[in-house]
């Protein structure tokens, strides 16, 4: 199995919305996708991380660089959309991918990474667990404006 992990490029975005598509149940259409992933990657903040394998998509990963003038939280990573194909899981392609994802996030001098997840991915929250990411303290508030 040969699995590559690169930044996405415009090409790859009917890809990688078809998989968030169907790993998180959305329905992002792919013009408004493109046009955002446009608008971001002018961003070296904003990267959109994918793993290829025999040409099609089946991980993905959005990792947002976070610097702060703050001490205890200098520079730090969050990542959403983290996903493997269904078909594909029990590969540790998830283990591989947030491999990566470390690897990038030290390299741009970030000091931690916390992870976004629905509430209804509980085996994804295993493989994160298993990873050594711990469930924080603090709740992640939202509101619609």
């Amino acid at each position: 199995m040969k699995l590559v992990f690169r930044q996405a490029q415009e090409k790859d975005i009917k890809g990688l919305v078809d998989l968030c598509n169907e790993c998180f149940l959305e329905n992002t259409k792919y013009d408004v996708a493109l046009q955002r992933f446009l608008e971001e990657k002018k961003d070296s903040k904003q990267i959109y991380l994918i793993g290829v394998l025999n040409e099609e998509i089946v991980a993905a990963a959005k990792i947002t660089i976070i610097p702060t003038i703050f001490d205890s939280m200098s520079k730090y990573a969050i990542l959403n959309h983290v996903c493997v194909k269904e078909s594909m899981r029990k590969h540790k392609i998830a283990t591989h991918m947030l491999e990566v994802i470390e690897d990038i996030c030290q390299a741009r001098g970030c000091d931690s990474m916390k992870l976004w997840s629905r509430n209804f991915r509980v085996a994804a929250h295993a493989c994160y667990k298993k990873f050594g990411f711990i469930l924080d303290d603090a709740g992640f508030f939202y509101k619609e404006i």
